[in-house]
């Protein structure tokens, strides 16, 4: 089981993140106004499980979005319900109409499918769950932190007070219960999707020939491919722009992927080593 957010229809109401804090009783920490964006929680942390990014863009929508310089058998404008404006002080006309838009994306746990995060803990308190979801066991975390540096995406988070770690569970009490999670239930644009996997990533396949056709060829999903660094995410998007612009890695890779060979290469250093010592303890009592 698993996400599918769609970024397309994400209004930035931030349901989903009052929704997370609400049922999984996360502790308020406080609005971050930088003074730079209409983001007022800044990111992911043990007390942000669901973080709505705005990133404001001086760039033209597309086609889909005004009709301006459409070609001619284009397909139809899609509202794709984003801001523009005109210029200051400018008079109504399509030739001196500013360009702006918002790209809004609900950001959580991608809940890999090869987590380097559960290779790390030593204590077992991160665990795969029935559903492949991953979940921290709070009362057996013991603040050892190895896995906030694994984490290919930054989603890990100590809490200050006792250094335990938190992040989303995927509502894995509510899943039980044949509930869908918090957040997906309070979205009111259906933007992030919960359900089974496969039928899922069908879904987002459909969404985005969809957006091509209708000439967003900036469209792209993101963690679906079971095949990338991470054997696919359990919370995958669909974005508007490059994956770096959301703040989000183009090539995520499990961190733990080398330790086997490491493993290996020391092996074989401790056994040469090894060797010659023997090899110099021999040959001294000759």
């Amino acid at each position: 089981m698993g996400f599918f957010t769609d970024t397309s229809v994400c209004i930035g109401c931030k349901a989903c993140e009052v929704a997370c804090k609400e049922w999984n009783l996360v502790p308020e920490d406080g609005l971050d106004f930088t003074g730079m964006s209409f983001d007022n929680s800044g990111g992911l942390s043990a007390d942000t499980w669901r973080h709505v990014a705005f990133i404001e863009q001086r760039k033209p929508i597309g086609v889909q979005e005004t009709g301006v310089d459409r070609p001619e058998g284009a397909p139809d404008p899609v509202d794709l319900g984003m801001p523009s404006f005109e210029l200051p002080g400018s008079s109504s006309g399509e030739d001196e109409r500013g360009e702006f838009r918002w790209l809004m994306s609900s950001d959580v746990c991608k809940h890999c499918t090869h987590a380097a995060c559960l290779d790390v803990c030593p204590t077992g308190s991160l665990f795969r769950t029935e559903y492949g979801t991953v979940v921290v066991q709070e009362d057996i975390c013991n603040g050892c932190g190895y896995c906030v540096p694994a984490c290919p995406y930054g989603v890990i988070d100590q809490r200050k007070d006792d250094g335990r770690v938190f992040k989303c569970t995927l509502c894995y009490d509510r899943m039980g219960d044949g509930m869908e999670p918090a957040c997906a239930k309070a979205c009111p644009t259906d933007s992030i999707q919960f359900g089974d996997l496969d039928e899922l990533r069908e879904r987002a396949d459909e969404r985005l020939r969809g957006l091509h056709e209708a000439g967003i060829e900036s469209a792209q999903l993101y963690g679906r491919d079971p095949g990338d660094g991470v054997g696919g995410d359990g919370a995958f998007f669909l974005l508007l722009d490059e994956p770096e612009v959301y703040g989000l890695p183009p090539d995520p890779v499990v961190t733990t992927r080398d330790l086997p060979s490491m493993w290996r290469h020391a092996g074989v250093a401790a056994a040469a080593l090894l060797a010659g010592i023997t090899a110099t303890f021999l040959g001294g009592r000759q």
